[in-house]
């Protein structure tokens, strides 16, 4: 079955209907629509860490909730809860002082299904070790198809900062995957 794509007026609807009442149906349509593309952004975010993933992705949508009457349609829906998501995960990042994912960046697959597997896991593990800022923004960007003026809003940082985040993230990446296997896996 084929998902038919949310209108912006329909998620104001299901949002409206979450505000004025606490519509479950209408919540649990905003939550089923939303949270993979959540989970799959905090997960990369998180280096493949899928406990803590499932954990921000739960913060999000509290927070979200609270927050929903207060929204103004700046952004899509999808944009703001994503940003809800990454300050969450930084937060998480933060506490635990950028210690390894406690859990193998092995099952936070990405999208490419023409990637060969040991190409997909070279990938992840490479963008796992990115610093957190290259990360985000290689991330939004080129996996999730944020543009530069979206990636600023939800990061509140200026168009030309993300840009040179993406300049910088790629060369690293580029530097992470030339080298050799063993030293990728270390």
């Amino acid at each position: 079955m084929t998902k038919t794509p949310l209108t912006s007026a329909d998620e104001r609807a299901l949002c409206d209907a979450v505000v004025r009442s606490g519509d479950e149906r209408a919540f649990r349509e905003l939550y089923r629509r939303h949270t993979p593309a959540i989970y799959q952004l905090v997960l990369r975010m998180l280096a493949g860490a899928a406990h803590d993933a499932e954990d921000v992705v739960q913060e999000t949508w509290i927070r979200a909730v609270r927050q929903l009457g207060r929204f103004r349609w700046e952004s899509s829906l999808r944009t703001w809860l994503c940003a809800i998501a990454l300050n969450q995960a930084r937060e998480v990042l933060r506490r635990r002082g950028r210690a390894p994912a406690t859990e193998p960046v092995e099952d936070a697959p990405l999208r490419a299904p023409a990637a060969k597997d040991s190409e997909r896991i070279d990938l992840e593990r490479a963008i796992a070790r990115l610093p957190d800022g290259y990360r985000t923004v290689l991330v939004l960007h080129d996996v999730e198809g944020y543009t530069h003026e979206e990636i600023g809003r939800c990061l509140d940082i200026a168009v030309g900062t993300s840009k040179s985040q993406l300049f910088d993230a790629r060369r690293a990446m580029r530097a992470l995957l030339q080298r050799s296997p063993e030293a990728r896996h270390a």
